[in-house]
């Protein structure tokens, strides 16, 4: 297979500016989370002519508060660590399409193609998938027609508007744990509904919230349909032991049951697991020649800040090698 010849240009790197869609890139990030951040910095100070297609930038810490596990500081804020990842990303001037939502990615002889729904079309040698994780919905009665009218994913971006409120918040994980601390701090009356039987978060916060007067702890039990006009006014939960359904009156609803990957644009290209995981391997290759993945979106367990910056690192410098040898050598 012939390939046109690769040089790392770095005139595309002088200025600030969105993608060409005639140009084709040495590579193209896409995603705007910690991954894909650090893996712009590092293809940037490889000298590659890069872009980024995003949605917009920082991902999963926009919606958290407080970071204690990155290194170098005890506690950080997140919209503050998130700001910081994003202007370091544009000191170095890379083209940046921000706002547009990728449709779909295709290889051709020479490049691959990325589709965006604003109908541009940009092309690379190489690619990293970085899109990252999103909520995953209940898919019950209800839901949709209330988003943003009590219904809710972020507790950091929505908690303070129930102060004083009943909240049923749906999982019992970690994260469902932690939003109903949150809720907490304002005051609310929390209900938690666990669905599978058994507690999945740690045994600290499960302690915490046992000790709390104003939490309510619903074990093996399922929301099956959230009610409400112009906003929530209560939740029906069923007893999965004895299958009895129950009316809670509620002021809103918060979805904690897991993540579910950005996939969509890659899914029909790289190998996936039965999660929906893009497969990688330890240097971030995916089953597609030329194609990396890193982040959340990725088989790498743990998905951690720094781990995702980590594997950002790892997937710009596997790509940056892999040009190297595929048209240098």
């Amino acid at each position: 297979m012939d390939f046109p010849d690769f040089s790392l240009d770095t005139s595309l790197l002088e200025k600030a500016k969105e993608p060409e869609p005639e140009v084709i890139y040495d590579l193209l990030i896409v995603g705007g989370g910690p991954a894909a951040m650090s893996a712009a910095v590092y293809a940037a100070r490889k000298m590659m002519n890069l872009a980024i297609i995003t949605k917009d930038f920082g991902g999963q810490i926009r919606e958290t508060s407080e970071v204690e596990n990155w290194l170098g500081f005890q506690s950080i804020n997140a919209k503050d660590l998130a700001d910081s990842f994003e202007e370091h990303v544009k000191g170095f001037d890379i083209p940046v399409s921000l706002g547009a939502s990728i449709t779909e990615v295709k290889r051709e002889v020479h490049a691959f193609k990325v589709l965006t729904d604003d109908s541009k079309i940009y092309s690379s040698r190489t690619l990293i998938i970085a899109t990252g994780k999103r909520h995953r919905p209940l898919n019950v009665p209800g839901e949709k027609e209330l988003v943003g009218r009590g219904v809710a994913y972020c507790a950091t971006c929505d908690a303070p508007f129930f102060k004083g409120k009943k909240v049923v918040v749906a999982g019992g994980g970690n994260s469902a744990f932690t939003t109903a601390v949150d809720l907490l701090k304002v005051g609310a009356e929390v209900i938690l509904v666990n669905f599978i039987k058994g507690w999945q978060a740690d045994e600290s916060l499960q302690e915490r919230m046992k000790q709390t007067d104003n939490v309510n702890l619903l074990d093996y039990h399922q929301v099956v349909k959230i009610e409400g006009k112009d906003s929530v006014t209560g939740v029906v939960v069923k007893n999965r032991e004895n299958e009895k359904e129950e009316k809670i009156d509620a002021n809103g609803v918060f979805i904690e049951i897991g993540l579910l990957p950005n996939n969509e644009p890659i899914k029909n290209l790289v190998e996936l697991n039965e999660q929906g995981e893009v497969i990688v391997d330890c240097s971030c290759k995916t089953s597609v020649e030329g194609l990396f993945g890193a982040g959340d979106v990725t088989t790498v367990p743990h998905k951690q800040i720094v781990i995702s910056a980590g594997e950002g690192a790892k997937a710009a410098l596997s790509a940056y090698n892999y040009l190297i040898n595929k048209f240098l050598i």
